[in-house]
Parts: structure tokens; C-alpha cells; sequence
């Protein structure tokens, strides 16, 4: 915040001393809309990655197929889901009725990705993962991470093999975050993700990759709308955090279109955004 606003005030000084005022009024709506770019790809970026999160932890604790409250190596080929999940969660595995609960208890669970989460994430199917047409559903019972509650619903669809031989879900989700500081971001999604490796190693999620792509429109906890498209596909690695690479645009209600670029440095939390010539790092929620 410091930091936009030194830009801002920083080309507001320099109107006063240009000749050229249409050049400098023009700088000063650059960096306006920049300051409102940064609070909409913030917000995005916590529903993109809740809501990506979800499927994830759901995915690891199918593979597993079993209850537990966690999860050690029992051979080389064999993830540790705790890695994941942290040691805190119990997981639920009830395959008569289709359900999986997760829950991380009353009390914040760290996970091992620093995040404090509580509450449960509830998942029913109709069928197999790997079979065509199967629909995955997931709620959330007073879920909350880092103290924003994630609300919503999430329906993954098995959509069969494409013409590259990779299994492709349809991910579609409707869903809301009180954030813990005030505001309610709306987020709402339809993509699809193919399975691009790890298939064949059943026993190891965390060898999975997937590739992400298209688009999303919400709200950020001010209000403000604004519509998003994956011009990039997202590459997410099982075994990470975050997001490898991939790029996306994002257009608010009356502003510059920006870019988020999660970058070509594997897995870490930092990610840019650039409007017109300015160009901000953010980190990764």
C-alpha cells in the first residue's frame, strides 16, 4: 500500500511542475487504476487459490481411500498426504455413501504451507475419478483459512479423454469469501483442468500435473466487478503450493486491463502484475 501510494503522490508532484498536462493527468488515472487493478487481482488471487486448494486437498484424500488423521510413507511410491493436509486434519472416507470430510477442527490447523485453516470441506461423487462423467461435488461447513471463511459451491465434472489422451475436468464454482478484515469477495468460474502427468502412479498424487485454463468473473470486497480470462494455461504440480506458471488477464468494471504472471521460477509465492508500463510483484495467498 506504501508503495502505490508513493507512486501515485510521486506523479501528482510532477503535474505540478510539467508543462505537459494531459500527458501527466493521464499518468496520475494510470496509477488510480492501478491501485484498484492491485486490490482486484489480490482478491482474485485468494479465491483462485482457496477454491484450487479444495480440489487439491479433495483429490489427495481420495487417493488415499481411507480414514486417517495422517498419513505416512508406507514405501517410495507412496505420498506422504500430510505434506498437504498437514498432521492435523482428520480425513473421513466413507465409500458406501460417497463422502469425504476433512476436517482441520474448531481450532486453526497450520498446515505445512503456513496457511491456518478450521472448519470442514465435505466432497460426495457419483463414480470413479477416472471415469467419464462422474461429478464430484464439495461444500464447506464454517471453513475458514487465515480467518476469511470460504463459502460456495464446487462441481468437478470427469469430461473423458481429449484428442491429446489426458483426462480433462470440468471445474465450476459459485462461491464467496468473508474476508476476515471486512467484506465479502464473489467469485464465480468455469474451467477446465487436464491431467498432463502422473496418471499412471496412483499411489503418488503428488507426481500430478495439471493444466488449467478459462475464465472467471467476480466481485472484490469493496464492490468492484471485474472479469478475468487464463490467456496462459495455469500449470499447477501436486507437489507444490502454488501455481508453476501460466498467465492471466484481468479487466475491472471501468479500468485498464492488467496481467497477473505467475512466472517461470517452479514453485514459489510471487507473481506480478503489470497495467501499461507499471508493473507490481505480489505475493501469493
Amino acid at each position: 500500500m506504501q508503495k502505490r501510494r508513493s507512486i501515485f503522490f510521486g506523479l501528482m508532484a510532477c503535474c505540478l511542475v510539467t508543462t505537459t498536462f494531459y500527458a501527466c493527468k493521464k499518468e496520475a488515472k494510470d496509477a488510480k487504476d492501478a491501485a484498484t487493478d492491485i486490490t482486484a487481482a489480490n482478491d482474485n488471487t485468494m479465491a483462485e487459490s482457496n477454491y484450487n486448494d479444495a480440489t487439491n486437498m479433495v483429490d489427495l484424500s481420495a487417493a488415499a481411500g481411507t480414514n486417517f488423521t495422517f498419513r505416512t510413507e508406507t514405501g517410495p511410491g507412496v505420498a506422504r498426504i500430510e505434506e498437504v493436509l498437514g498432521t492435523c486434519a482428520t480425513v473421513s472416507v466413507d465409500t458406501v455413501v460417497r463422502k469425504i470430510t476433512i476436517d482441520f477442527g474448531a481450532a486453526d490447523c497450520v498446515g505445512p504451507d503456513l496457511r491456518k485453516r478450521r472448519g470442514k470441506i465435505i466432497a460426495t461423487w457419483t463414480g470413479s475419478y477416472r471415469a467419464a462423467g462422474t461429478v464430484i461435488n464439495i461444500s464447506f461447513d464454517n471453513y475458514f483459512v487465515n480467518n476469511n471463511q470460504v463459502k460456495g459451491t464446487h462441481k468437478t465434472t470427469n469430461m473423458g479423454f481429449n484428442q491429446a489422451g489426458n483426462l480433462v475436468y470440468k471445474i465450476e464454482v459459485d462461491g464467496s469469501i468473508v474476508k476476515a478484515n471486512g467484506g465479502t469477495i464473489t467469485w464465480k468460474s468455469t474451467r477446465e483442468r487436464e491431467w498432463t502427468a502422473g496418471i499412471s502412479t496412483p499411489l503418488n498424487p503428488l507426481d500430478d500435473v495439471y493444466s488449467i485454463t478459462g475464465s472467471a468473473s467476480g466481485t472484490t470486497a469493496a464492490g468492484a466487478a471485474y472479469n478475468i480470462s487464463i490467456t496462459q494455461p495455469l500449470i499447477k504440480k501436486m507437489n507444490c503450493y502454488w501455481f508453476d506458471s501460466g498467465k492471466v488477464t484481468l479487466t475491472p468494471a471501468g479500468g485498464s486491463t492488467w496481467t497477473l504472471d505467475y512466472g517461470t521460477t517452479g514453485c514459489d509465492a510471487k507473481a506480478t502484475v503489470s497495467v501499461g508500463a507499471l508493473s507490481y510483484d505480489i505475493v501469493l495467498f
